[in-house]
């Protein structure tokens, strides 16, 4: 197969993914379940995606479900917890520790109006 062939699969296939994964963000991950989804290989479709973006597909997910996080933090008045478990975490200490480790911020922070927010955003560009 002809590297450019391969490449444009490649990236075929990590759009694939990552069009899943944020139709589906709210439901737990699951490797096999896109793979599947996907017609392909769960280890092939993680190698690829990693390869294609950079990122692994649950960093991609965590990602994800953090940007809807932070609409819902800037929009709404909803507790941490009630917005933790709208983006799919069931346990609102693992959403706030996933949350700090993407963004640098804790979810409480993050309404703070001193909170510099411009300089944590996850960078998503290229991803899709």
């Amino acid at each position: 197969m002809a590297e450019s062939t391969r490449t444009t699969a490649g990236k075929r296939l990590a759009q694939q993914a990552g069009y899943f994964i944020r139709e589906h963000s709210e439901q737990k991950f699951s490797l096999s379940g896109i793979a599947s989804a996907l017609f392909v290989n769960g280890n092939y479709l993680a190698r690829v995606f990693k390869r294609e973006t950079g990122h692994t597909l649950l960093w991609y997910h965590n990602a994800i479900r953090c940007e809807k996080a932070k609409r819902l933090l800037d929009e709404t008045d909803l507790s941490v917890s009630e917005i933790g478990a709208s983006v799919g975490y069931v346990s609102s200490a693992h959403f706030s520790h996933l949350f700090k480790k993407m963004t640098g911020v804790a979810p409480s922070d993050w309404r703070r109006p001193e909170t510099d927010q411009s300089k944590d955003l996850i960078d998503l560009t290229g991803l899709m």
